[in-house]
């Protein structure tokens, strides 16, 4: 076998670890990656090795489910033991800029009152100094922004801590990936790779291209005692062939959660990619990696939340993506970490950001900007775009999470994008708090009743209606709503009929209805092709 060319399983995962943790972009980024290993990560291996009967407890709990529970058994709580000697004593200058961080933002709560900020650069802790810079808002309130792309240069940015877990997935179960870490497992190869090293391409591309093992395990620098999990990865059989789209129409494609497909005979156009697998029997028919063009044009990024950036799928789609469209940020602030930075430091060399109101052009299709309010729990966040992608005079708006607090906004966009044919709504409007995502870039304690105020959700019934009253779509179409099987990881979100998003998207959905408008709860898979009439209409 290891002189035949053989192509890769469709059902390889390659699922990006930091620190033996799901890799997911706050990771990647080195100020947010060293606050989430330090408040995150350690005081969840803390917690568990105090009282793994209560971790143990919660993850069966679906009440706690998404909670900071570790979903390990007690049998394996001394290879958590050892995963903590690894991060207190391999990561302690991390752990060291953290702390550094937790101290700068002490400071300047009790010495910057207002008055010149000279003297407090002085007091900067050393690891920070030259790294930030400190400024006060137009209401006096001190803080400070870092110099991110020197971060990115900085002994901060540890490639070493990046590696790919390679495996056969054979169905949709993972435990909760923000609090369970990743140990080794027989069934499992972890390769020693960052993130931009060019054997992950080579190994995605086996996918459709055959080459001979020894090829790739050379470039992988895979140890002989790696081979017999390593061969079990590949087969002999070509996948299916993928058709591309030359029909005269647009299609869009549903493949779960937010990612949409549109396809046109000469475009594709892919929106917060999220793919699912083939391989092993599933319940829910579903789109998979076979199901995308060889060459994606362009890939749309709306937010840097970990189920809308999900580097287990945009890894392997690395060498397929002609651009990917990210929005415009470089605020330097903690938790606004810059998108175009860390995808160019993970290898992906066509990253162009978008600015609100701003538009791409190219053929007979156009690409908006456009503001996204909501859903990020009212931090000052600047990395967020919805989408307008106009083919053909044909607009199709994708919204994403946004929650529409102001509808007075979008009657200002409105005035300049007009009426659209297409939407799609993010609908999960209820959300975690603040602390579920952000908690450990909080350094200042909040009040419980705060945190539960400040959620991450989308619109629900009433807000989604005021949008479809301004832009008048032909279809209105609710996603994001996390409930795929393959999301729950990620997500951890699992409703019944008696939810509120449910029941929130049901009365929405009933009341387009009623207008006679073509709308829906997308789930699992969609297919729809819009004919030329409908377009040219």
């Amino acid at each position: 076998m290891s002189e035949n060319k053989v192509y890769l399983k469709s059902n390889v995962v390659f699922e990006p670890l930091v620190d033996k943790w799901y890799a997911w972009s706050h990771l990647v980024s080195p100020a947010t990656a060293a606050m989430n290993i330090l408040e995150r990560h350690l005081a969840i291996i803390e917690s568990f090795l105090d009282a793994p009967e209560i971790h143990a407890q919660a993850v069966l709990n679906p009440k706690m489910r998404g909670g900071p529970f570790m979903d390990i058994p007690e049998i394996r709580i001394e290879e958590v033991r050892a995963l903590k000697n690894v991060t207190s004593n391999d990561h302690k200058l991390l752990i060291d800029f953290a702390n550094a961080i937790k101290q700068l933002d002490k400071l300047l709560l009790s010495d910057a009152k207002g008055f010149g900020m000279e003297e407090l650069y002085k007091k900067v802790p050393p690891l920070l100094k030259g790294y930030v810079e400190l400024y006060y808002d137009r209401n006096n309130n001190a803080g400070f922004r870092f110099y991110e792309a020197l971060l990115y240069k900085s002994p901060f940015y540890k490639k070493s801590i990046q590696n790919i877990a390679l495996w056969v997935t054979n169905n949709d179960e993972r435990p909760f990936c923000l609090s369970t870490p990743r140990l080794n497992d027989k069934d499992v190869i972890h390769l020693n790779l960052p993130f931009d090293h060019n054997g992950i391409d080579e190994l995605a591309r086996m996918k459709k291209v055959p080459q001979p093992i020894n090829y790739i395990k050379s470039l992988l620098n895979l140890p002989d005692s790696e081979d017999l999990i390593f061969d079990s990865f590949f087969t002999d059989q070509p996948p299916a062939k993928y058709g591309n789209y030359e029909g005269d129409a647009i299609r869009m494609r549903y493949f779960g959660h937010a990612c949409i497909l549109i396809e046109t005979a000469g475009l594709s156009v892919l929106v917060d990619p999220l793919i699912s697998y083939y391989g092993y029997p599933s319940e829910i028919e579903h789109f998979s990696f076979e199901d995308l063009p060889d060459t994606i044009d362009y890939v749309l990024i709306t937010h840097n939340h970990q189920d809308h950036i999900l580097l287990e799928t945009l890894l392997p789609l690395r060498h397929r993506i002609k651009r990917i469209v990210v929005p415009t940020s470089n605020s330097g602030k903690l938790e606004d970490p810059d998108l175009k930075l860390m995808f160019d430091n993970i290898g992906f060399k066509n990253v162009s950001r978008i600015h609100e109101m701003e538009t791409i052009e190219f053929d007979d299709a156009t690409i908006t900007g456009l503001p996204f309010i909501g859903e990020h729990s009212d931090l000052n966040i600047l990395t967020k775009a919805c989408f307008l992608l106009n083919i053909g005079g044909f607009k199709l708006l994708f919204l994403a999470d946004s929650r529409i607090v102001d509808s007075v906004l979008y009657e200002n966009i409105h005035r300049e994008i007009g009426d659209v044919d297409v939407l799609f709504l993010g609908m999960e409007c209820d959300g975690a708090p603040l602390s579920w995502l952000y908690g450990p870039l909080i350094t200042k304690k909040m009040s419980r009743d705060q945190d539960n105020s400040r959620r991450l959700a989308g619109s629900n019934c009433d807000e989604g209606m005021k949008i479809i009253n301004i832009f008048q779509p032909k279809e209105v179409y609710v996603y994001a709503m996390g409930q795929e099987p393959w999301l729950e990881f990620i997500s951890s979100v699992k409703y019944t009929d008696e939810s509120n998003p449910i029941v929130q998207s049901n009365q929405l959905i009933k009341q387009c209805h009623d207008r006679d408008l073509i709308a829906e709860r997308l789930y699992g898979e969609k297919e729809i092709l819009y004919k030329a009439a409908e377009v040219d209409s």
